[in-house]
């Protein structure tokens, strides 16, 4: 477990019309910038063992709190918080430091940005490196609307968009519970709760499996969601339909050399039709589930500098 003290000091950064709060590390300006991209419910926390291995190989690591998150800004709008805007905001980042381009690291929300910023901003980004959330192909109907069809208007996705602050605020009420039930691993196998299943998680007394954080790294997180609330970050799923329509025009493949990381026991599937996507992937499966870069960060850093390593000698 890390010290949570040994974690890089944030920088608030101007950009894009927002604040960004952004923690780095290694040498600007000597090339090889990589941009960290987090998930939901995360923040740049949880790239914590990644950072100073990326460092000391050399590269310029930059690991934004995004839009909504930590003490960065949280717009008012939810349109704000769509992926023009998300995206919007890496490319800002990219014209702060001086980059050209950079290698863009996403997982679970972080992964959709980096996909998105990928398709809106190909000459931004050289190499892409995603975990847990593979490709979304753009389908006939909006994302949620085919959720709702689905899934139902309970399905988590579907319920943040339909009924908008109801999630948001059990969540407040029940932050440190929440965070502690939701960042777990070897949780016992059972059919997949969609549902109310975030909801029953934020009031759930017991958790299931085991902890993947030490008490004071999960401090970390509960102390930032106490601070930013969880608004502006579910403000994220609230614009999956509006994102759909913002791709519509957009190129769908992606050409740049690409590393996808699945964890084994994680409930979101693989897409079987990636490679017709996203031609020059290669895929990597860990023994873990959602959480990969926390729950197995040793096997995660050193698939991502290998993986790197062999893209830098062709």
């Amino acid at each position: 477990m890390l010290n949570p003290t040994d974690f890089p000091k944030p920088t608030l950064i101007s950009a894009n019309g927002v604040e960004l709060e952004v923690f780095e590390a290694g040498q600007q300006n000597k090339g090889n910038p990589i941009v960290l991209c987090h998930g939901w419910p995360e923040n740049a926390f949880s790239w914590r063992y990644q950072i100073p291995a990326l460092a000391a190989a050399g590269y310029h690591v930059i690991a934004p709190n995004q839009r909504g998150y930590g003490n960065s800004s949280c717009p008012s709008e939810v349109t704000d918080y769509d992926i023009e805007h998300l995206s919007g905001d890496l490319i800002a980042l990219l014209d702060h430091y001086g980059y050209e381009d950079a290698t863009f690291v996403g997982h679970d929300w972080g992964a959709m940005v980096v996909w998105g910023l990928t398709l809106l901003h190909p000459n931004r980004v050289n190499k892409v490196i995603n975990l847990a959330l593979p490709y979304q192909e753009r389908g006939e109907k909006p994302w949620i609307e085919m959720m709702e069809a689905i899934f139902g208007g309970d399905f988590y996705f579907v319920h943040f968009n339909r009924q908008p602050g109801v999630a948001d605020a059990v969540f407040e009420e029940n932050t440190s519970r929440f965070l502690r039930n939701m960042f777990r691993k070897n949780v016992p196998s059972a059919p997949p709760q969609l549902g109310m299943a975030m909801i029953n998680l934020a009031r759930a007394e017991t958790p299931l499996g085991e902890p993947i954080m030490s008490d004071s790294e999960l401090a970390v997180f509960v102390s930032a969601f106490e601070t930013s609330g969880f608004t502006g970050g579910i403000n994220w799923y609230r614009n999956l339909d509006r994102n759909w329509h913002l791709l519509a025009d957009v190129n769908p493949i992606i050409q740049q050399p690409t590393l996808m990381i699945h964890g084994d026991q994680d409930l979101i599937p693989k897409f079987e039709k990636l490679t017709e996507y996203v031609p020059n992937a290669e895929v990597v499966s860990l023994d873990c589930g959602h959480w990969i870069q926390q729950e197995k960060p040793e096997e995660t850093t050193q698939a991502i500098l290998k993986w790197l390593e062999q893209k830098a000698a062709v």
